[in-house]
C-alpha cells in the first residue's frame, strides 16, 4: 500500500473550510451590525422630518383657526385647510425598522398625531451623540422608545 499524501491533502482543504466558516459567520455579523446603525440613521433621519412636518402643520393654522395636530399623515402631504393646498412634507416616509414601515402614533387627546415612533421592539446599538432635541434617547431600551414628538413651545 502506498501512502501519497491524500491524507494531509484532506485534512488541509477542512482546515481551511473551517477557518473560512469562522471568518464568513464574523463577516455577517459585523455587515448585520453596519446595517442596523444604518437603519438606526435612517430612523432618526424619517423621524426627524415627520416630526418638523407636523410642527410646520401645528404652526401654519390658517388665520382665525386654533392651532391643531393633523388626523392623520395624509394631511401633511395634502393640507386641506387651505384653498390652494399646502404641503408640509414630500412624501411620507416609512419605518426603517418594520417590514411593514407602518409607524405608530402619539396622539393628543382629541385623536390629533403629535408624533410617531417605531413599532419596532428591538434594542438599539446607537446608546449617544444624539440631536440635542433627542437626548432622552439615551434611556432608550427599545427603538419604540425613539418617540419623534412636537410639542408647541419647544
Amino acid at each position: 500500500m502506498v501512502n501519497n499524501g491524500q491524507g494531509f491533502t484532506y485534512l488541509g482543504a477542512l482546515i481551511i473550510v473551517v477557518i473560512l466558516s469562522i471568518s464568513l459567520t464574523a463577516a455577517s455579523k459585523y455587515w448585520s451590525t453596519v446595517v442596523q446603525r444604518e437603519r438606526e440613521k435612517e430612523l432618526i433621519f424619517r423621524g426627524d422630518k415627520i416630526r418638523r412636518a407636523i410642527e410646520s402643520y401645528y404652526k401654519s393654522a390658517p388665520a382665525g383657526r386654533i392651532s391643531a395636530y393633523p388626523r392623520s399623515l395624509q394631511s401633511l402631504i395634502k393640507d386641506e385647510r387651505y384653498l390652494a393646498i399646502r404641503k408640509h412634507i414630500r412624501k411620507i416616509y416609512l419605518d426603517p425598522m418594520t417590514e411593514d414601515g407602518k409607524w405608530a402614533f402619539v396622539r393628543n387627546s382629541k385623536g390629533g398625531i403629535k408624533g410617531v415612533f417605531s413599532r419596532s421592539k428591538k434594542k438599539p446599538i446607537k446608546a449617544g451623540n444624539f440631536p440635542s432635541e433627542y437626548f432622552d434617547f439615551e434611556k432608550a431600551k427599545t427603538y419604540g422608545d425613539w418617540k419623534f414628538v412636537f410639542l408647541p413651545g419647544t
